[in-house]
């Protein structure tokens, strides 16, 4: 029963960092966006506001839900 629980819960944690992931707006030009833009956002100075900010908070918090959920139907299948 706990393992058919986990199962849907990680159903459900990849369906929303799937849609979340999509519905963001890309930040980077390109291959060259990419290599000078990345330390920008690593270090903060591209601040993100109203939506993008909870499209950012809802894709951490459903990729660290997905990570823990598939690390313990692991753990807990061995």
């Amino acid at each position: 029963m706990l393992v058919l629980a986990l199962k849907i819960l990680l159903l459900a944690a990849s369906v929303i960092l799937i849609a979340f992931v999509l519905l963001q707006q890309g930040n980077s030009a390109g291959l060259s966006g990419s290599i000078g833009g990345g330390a920008e956002q690593l270090f903060g100075k591209k601040k993100s506001r109203g939506w993008e900010r909870f499209f950012t908070r809802i894709t951490i918090a459903g990729a660290v839900v997905f990570i823990a959920v598939s690390l313990l139907l692991v753990r807990i299948t061995q």
